[in-house]
């Protein structure tokens, strides 16, 4: 161990005489910076306003980087995202390829997010599980791989000296995996545990079954992973789902970091020249089973009931995209300023969180979807008031305070889409693989400024008709049903009073083969 040895000088107390001069040395510079002080301050006191909210400021001006400035091509076809900087020697890399659990068959759902674990932990046909992890934390680099419902990717993060090996690493784990039957076995195992616990909190039921209602078991979207459909994947299953999704045809890359371009480019080239091309894959699939609206229920005993209430929405190229983002902020997506919160929380203390989300779909609409947990007494009268403010919003026109604030939240917080390098690639390469002009960008604020107090409106008209929607439930239902009667007093709301009485009671499913508990 290196010691590090430091002078040390003997402590000496001044004099009273010093102390005194010292003193007197300060007492004038204080004097001095007082009276200079005092004299600009009447300068500056002439240039501030009276109160804070007069003072004017300097607009922001920011312009959006575009996706051209910073995409290159490979001689394979391969597009390439750079954007340099040199404030760490520090390289990050990420692949993002097309593919994900739409892919999967029926029978072996999970077979995308087992093949990406496997990927990364499985090691290489020349490097066992433990000897590539060594390697990897001997050059202090991080390499991900992961898989999504539609994508899977895989990415670097590493010192700038050690790039060269870790994106050969990288690709040796992509292009020649081992799969080790030891490291498949603890994947598996892990999966299995994890699905015990599937019941034992009211949130992963009411997701998987809101998923499965919105848009059937059938699609990937609704398909949950079971035991079986675990224990039926196989190393030659992995092997063949790695190599028709992660190949040159399928995958965009973006590198942000301590590089040069042309130099980086030269090393992709090299990379990739004996990766085989492969296809592209397809686009994910649209839903086909029949949304059905009406009251859901889960019986579960919580003292708290957990709720959504919505519908499928629309996509991001529907012509209302920008007044129902609008519409969803004045709703519930604004957080405290928002009128669901306001009214299940601020004014009648149901709910400690409430509001509402809107996730426009790609390739098929995605949902509305407003969600809210209470007491198991004021579920019902939580369902009516949001079902009241739907109702409001539809009625008329939102008031142009709250259409201000709204369009302000978007258009003020917009350059954070682009407040760091990786922010930034990640949009590109989104857009990239979904066909989005690279004018939606530019163009962004002014459309989000050009809503009106009635395109909300009609939006609202559209979207928020609470008769077309479905009321999931779960919790205590004989508790949730009977509402906020007191002794002598009435409930302020039942679940009587939603869809003619009518509801739906779903079985608990069984944690690890998904059928219905009787």
């Amino acid at each position: 161990m290196n010691h590090i040895h430091m002078k040390h000088t003997p402590m000496t107390h001044p004099s009273m005489k010093q102390t005194t001069t010292i003193l007197s040395s300060l007492l004038v510079a204080s004097a001095l910076a007082a009276s200079a002080f005092a004299a600009a301050a009447p300068a500056h006191a002439q240039d501030l306003p009276a109160r804070p909210e007069n003072l004017a400021f300097r607009p922001l001006v920011f312009n959006p980087p575009k996706a051209s400035d910073h995409r290159h091509q490979l001689s394979n076809g391969v597009v390439v995202f750079l954007a340099p900087s040199k404030e760490l020697p520090l390289v990050e890399l990420s692949m993002t390829f097309r593919g994900g659990a739409y892919l999967e068959p029926a029978d072996k759902t999970g077979l995308a997010s087992m093949t990406a674990s496997l990927l990364r932990t499985g090691g290489t046909e020349s490097l066992a599980p433990s000897e590539l992890d060594e390697k990897l934390d001997f050059l202090a680099t991080e390499i991900g791989v992961g898989a999504t419902g539609t994508v899977c990717s895989a990415s670097i993060d590493s010192l700038k000296s050690n790039f060269d090996e870790s994106l050969a690493l990288l690709m040796d784990m992509l292009t020649k995996p081992r799969f080790d039957e030891a490291k498949t076995k603890i994947a598996v195992d892990a999966a299995i545990e994890g699905m015990k616990q599937r019941n034992d909190d009211a949130d992963p039921i009411l997701a998987r079954e809101w998923r499965m209602l919105l848009f059937g078991a059938d699609h990937f979207e609704g398909r949950v992973p079971t035991e079986a459909s675990i224990r039926g994947i196989t190393a030659d299953d992995m092997r063949a789902f790695a190599k028709k999704v992660f190949n040159p045809a399928n995958v965009v890359v973006a590198v942000t970091g301590d590089f040069e371009v042309p130099e980086m480019l030269s090393k992709l080239e090299r990379a990739f020249a004996a990766w085989p091309t492969g296809e592209r894959m397809p686009v994910p699939p649209a839903p086909t089973a029949t949304f059905t609206p009406g009251v859901y229920h889960v019986g579960k005993d919580i003292p708290q009931g957990k709720v959504n209430i919505g519908s499928r929405g629309i996509t991001r190229d529907d012509p209302d995209y920008f007044a129902a983002l609008v519409m969803n902020e004045i709703l519930g997506g604004g957080g405290f300023t928002s009128r669901i919160m306001k009214t299940v929380r601020s004014d009648e203390g149901l709910a400690y969180s409430a509001g509402s989300g809107l996730d426009a779909g790609v390739w098929y609409p995605g949902q509305f979807r407003a969600s809210f947990q209470s007491k198991n007494a004021t579920v019902a009268l939580a369902i009516k008031l949001i079902k009241g403010e739907f109702e409001k919003m539809r009625g008329a026109p939102v008031s142009a305070e709250e259409l201000e604030v709204a369009k302000q939240s978007f258009i003020e917080t917009f350059p954070r889409s682009f407040e760091s390098k990786d922010a930034m690639l990640g949009i590109f390469v989104s857009d990239e693989w979904t066909g989005r002009d690279d004018a939606y960008w530019q163009t962004y604020r002014d459309n989000i400024a050009k809503v009106t107090a009635e395109d909300v409106q009609r939006v609202a008209q559209r979207l928020l008709d609470f008769d077309q929607m479905a009321v999931f439930v779960v919790g205590d239902w004989e508790a949730i049903a009977a509402g906020d009667a007191l002794p002598g007093k009435p409930a302020r709301a039942t679940m009587a009073e939603f869809f003619d009485e009518k509801v739906e009671h779903l079985p608990l499913r069984d944690p690890m083969t998904m059928q219905p508990l009787r």
